[in-house]
């Protein structure tokens, strides 16, 4: 891999493990136009990668991923037309993860929120210190949960539990995470980095064609539902950029308030 092509996220190797770091932590390594556009062409180099068997996915500073940054989202209220990059970049994003044939291990530090959830919930083994937090508030910036979270949330906890947390956009603690079922483990922050790299080393030792197989066969499921389900999830969130409650969300979060919602 050219490590060197990429400027908001991070590299290291340690052994056959790959460790990218989302690389924003002043900014809660919310995604911006720059990191979603890289983040939508790591995951297929990673899959090619020579050097590596497992990847793991982290972000640096306090933060997994705060989701969407809120400058980038008004630029796209602004320019509408850039949505349609944004959309193009988001199925690669979601269709990237599952067809990458290295276990993703996912390692979250701190809150995991928005598109940020969607990444971390797509790969194949999650982590998170029991002090973070993760959702998907979409809705509360006025936006359709329309990256991925429609197409695995149920998957991981049904359709009940989805629809009440994708409607709310509450998010809930990494210990009632794993507790319910959407990701696999909350660890005390201390153990992360060692529970992580121990399970990662634990694959990359293993039969790692079996492996990486039998993950492929498992998504074959996931990646029918996802190109069923993503293009129109893009559309309604393409639908709600351009609605009055969206810019009012980004208006409010600026402004350091709660937004006041219209309906419109």
């Amino acid at each position: 891999m050219d490590f060197s092509s990429y400027s908001s996220l991070q590299f290291a190797r340690r052994g056959r493990v790959l460790e990218i770091t989302m690389n924003r932590p002043d900014k809660l390594n919310a995604i911006d136009e720059r990191m979603h556009a890289e983040l939508a062409r790591v995951f297929v180099e990673a899959s090619g990668d020579p050097d590596s068997d497992v990847v793991v996915l982290g972000g640096a500073g306090r933060a997994f991923s705060a989701g969407g940054d809120i400058d980038w989202m008004q630029k796209m209220i602004d320019e509408p037309g850039a949505f349609e990059t944004t959309a193009r970049e988001g199925k690669q994003i979601v269709y990237s993860l599952l067809d990458c044939e290295k276990p993703l291990v996912a390692k979250l530090n701190g809150h995991a929120t928005g598109l940020g959830a969607t990444i971390a919930l797509f790969c194949d083994v999650v982590f998170a210190a029991e002090t973070a937090r993760i959702g998907d508030p979409h809705v509360s910036v006025g936006f359709v949960a329309g990256d991925g979270g429609a197409v695995i949330w149920p998957q991981l906890i049904g359709y009940a539990r989805a629809k009440e947390y994708l409607m709310t956009g509450d998010l809930m603690s990494a210990t009632e995470a794993a507790r319910i079922g959407l990701i696999n483990h909350a660890v005390p922050a201390a153990d992360l980095d060692a529970r992580v790299a121990q399970f990662a080393d634990r694959l990359a030792g293993g039969a790692v064609k079996a492996i990486r197989w039998s993950k492929m066969a498992v998504n074959i499921g996931l990646k029918q539902l996802a190109h069923s389900i993503m293009d129109a999830s893009l559309a309604y969130e393409a639908l709600s950029n351009r609605s009055q409650d969206h810019q009012e969300a980004v208006n409010a979060f600026r402004e350091k308030r709660a937004p006041v919602f219209t309906g419109r």
